[in-house]
Parts: C-alpha cells; structure tokens; sequence
C-alpha cells in the first residue's frame, strides 16, 4: 500500500508506527511540500483536502491520520489489542484520539505554527492551552499505565507522536509525573518508536536548531 508523507510530521509518524505494531509494509513516498507537491493533479485526484498522511490501499484512497490507523487496525489487525471491539474499550481509544487531534496536538499547532511559519511572535495565553491539555494527559493517566487503560492501543501511538514533537520542540513536561513516567515507557517500547524519534529528529533539525 502506498502511504503519502513526510517523516517530520507527527500524524505521519503515527500511522507508521501503526504499521509496524501491525507488521505491515508501507511503500512510503516522501512529499515535498514546500515544492508543492501535494497540490499537483495527481495527488488532488487522491485527497482534495492535500493533507499528508495519506493511505492508498489496493486503490482505497484514505487520509486523516487517526482514521487510517483505525482502518489499518480493524482491517489487518490479527487481533483486537490495539483496538478493542469492545465497545466501551473502544470508545475511551476514540476519545483520546479525538483529544489528541482537538485539544493536545492542536494546541501545538497553534502555539509553534504561527512561529515557525509566519515569524509571529510566541503568545502566552496559547502556551497556556498547551499546560492545560498536558494537565489533562496526566490526569487521564493517573493509575494506569497507559493513556486508554492498561495496554497499549492505538491512542498511545497517536499520542506519542505528538508528545515526542514537544520534546524535540524543547517544551518541557518533566513537572507532569504521569506523563513522564507513560512518555518514558512507551518512548522505548512502542513499535516503530525508532522511527517515531528519527522523524522528531529531522523536525528538530529543520525548525528548531
């Protein structure tokens, strides 16, 4: 299957490490997207919203990074671990997924964005939203191991993505126990988590050093 991405991005890196949880192979086709390459015909033709990531499987055309880690897991999952049938189990995967595209991910768009892309300068009352989406983190990971209960699902991955781009970012979430202590976990063990930290790595290098 054909996956559309850069591996600076967070919710790319998230689907990669879906992949590899999932021992599938993924045909990865880097986008520039500074040349524009997700604006030619070809590539509007697959996804008229041009985001990345962006999944072709057997023709299936598929982007948004949380949905395409749902399809890949419910499709080619060999069993139901990293997203329980269980409807209640489900269900607390999908808030945090949720929680990590509305609230937590957002939060580092909007506070580093406009800085890196438009030179604006740094507004404290959005680094403020960043504190209180990593409050909220940790209080959802208070006596669990895990940010969706007491395994790994894909919540985890989708998550660690993001928190891995704040550490490269060089926000500091030492002060959130819970967090530290999953981030430390899941940093090592999760699979693709290598990868997950080279693609920080190139992030880092093209916007923060």
């Amino acid at each position: 299957m054909d996956f559309y991405y850069t591996a600076g991005s967070a919710p790319c890196r998230s689907v990669i490490m879906t992949a590899k949880a999932l021992g599938l192979n993924l045909n990865k086709k880097p986008m520039n997207l500074m040349a524009g390459e997700h604006m030619k015909p070809e590539y509007l033709k697959l996804n008229p919203q041009h985001t990345i990531p962006t999944l072709v499987d057997n023709g299936f055309p598929l982007w948004e990074s949380r949905a395409i880690m749902v399809y890949l897991a419910e499709k080619y999952g060999k069993d139901d671990t990293l997203y329980p049938k269980c409807p209640k189990k489900k269900a607390v995967i999908n808030q945090r997924l949720y929680f990590d595209m509305g609230t937590l991910y957002k939060s580092f768009a909007d506070y580093y964005y406009p800085q890196l892309f438009a030179k604006a300068p740094a507004d404290p009352e959005l680094y403020k939203k960043i504190e209180s989406a990593f409050d909220l983190l940790n209080t959802f990971l208070e006596g669990h191991k895990y940010v969706a209960g007491d395994a790994l699902t894909l919540a985890d991955l989708s998550i660690l993505a993001t928190v891995s781009t704040f550490e490269v970012a060089g926000f500091d979430f030492s002060k959130y126990a819970n967090v530290a202590k999953w981030y430390a976990n899941v940093k090592k063990s999760a699979p693709g988590a290598d990868e997950n930290w080279e693609g920080c790595l190139e992030f880092k290098a093209k916007f923060f050093s």
